[in-house]
């Protein structure tokens, strides 16, 4: 990308709730899903890794950033503001999703948008033997944000869903990124929905005919690479890559390669 500050557009989705996202270099589409606590400015140096052979596109997810927000939240109102963005790009386009945002992607996919190529990174299913390991805290996320108890809400989340320690995320509290996430933390109540309590849609996916790849961190815990591999196993002709990364992460310089031949051949 550029030196000079990305251009910010923005698309209505079906319900008219505004969402704000930004494009980058020129070639076939790929919308790129945040996660949690993430809007587009997360997926900027992906997109920019991905510019010089596709036109990416980094949004604010509903509840973030520059976009709206319309109660109640349903995933259905998140799959529309895929679609707006998709139609925006040209009418199709490949999803790329990471966590949350990737569970969302082949919600999107399975139900029938016009998606031409489908990775998950790291979806946060629970599969074979963690299958029950995390609870199911929309309940507690969706009481705390009504009581505008943010802090608790981000705690809950990093330390249930997550899994961090209750010393680092005491830690974090003291770190100027702590008002970022509290900023966000209602939307913590989206990515619990989304996620369904970690339960892998399998049939859903079984009916998804796109090309489809699941992605894993060497550096991540090993819950979230069964995941994604499982994810990609349920999908007819899914396959599965795991690249070197940290924690819930790969650099885009080595992410961006392998989404170019899954994508380009």
């Amino acid at each position: 990308m550029s030196g000079s500050a990305p251009v910010v557009e923005q698309v209505r989705s079906a319900d008219g709730t505004p969402i704000a996202f930004e494009r980058s270099g020129d070639g076939p589409a790929v919308i790129l899903v945040g996660g949690a606590f993430a809007d587009r400015n997360a997926t900027r140096d992906l997109s920019a890794a991905l510019a010089p052979d596709f036109t990416a596109f980094g949004y604010d997810r509903r509840g973030r950033g520059q976009s709206g927000d319309t109660a109640p939240y349903e995933v259905g109102r998140e799959i529309d503001d895929l679609a707006a963005l998709i139609a925006a790009a040209g009418g199709s386009a490949a999803v790329y999703g990471i966590s949350s945002g990737a569970v969302l992607a082949a919600l999107a996919t399975a139900q029938g948008l016009p998606v031409t190529g489908l990775i998950m990174f790291e979806p946060p299913f629970q599969v074979g033997s963690h299958v029950g390991v995390r609870s199911d805290i929309t309940p507690q996320l969706i009481e705390l944000i009504a009581a505008d108890d943010r802090d608790g809400a981000v705690a809950t989340f990093l330390g249930d869903s997550v899994g961090l320690p209750a010393e680092q995320i005491s830690g974090m509290r003291s770190q100027p990124m702590w008002a970022g996430l509290t900023a966000v933390a209602h939307t913590l109540v989206y990515d619990s929905i989304v996620t369904a309590g970690g339960r892998l849609p399998a049939d859903r996916l079984g009916a998804v005919t796109t090309p489809t790849l699941g992605v894993d961190s060497t550096g991540s815990p090993q819950w979230l690479r069964d995941a994604s591999r499982a994810a990609a196993e349920a999908v007819p002709g899914g396959r599965s890559v795991s690249l070197d990364g940290g924690y819930h992460d790969v650099p885009p310089t080595t992410l961006a390669p392998v989404l170019r031949e899954f994508l380009l051949g």
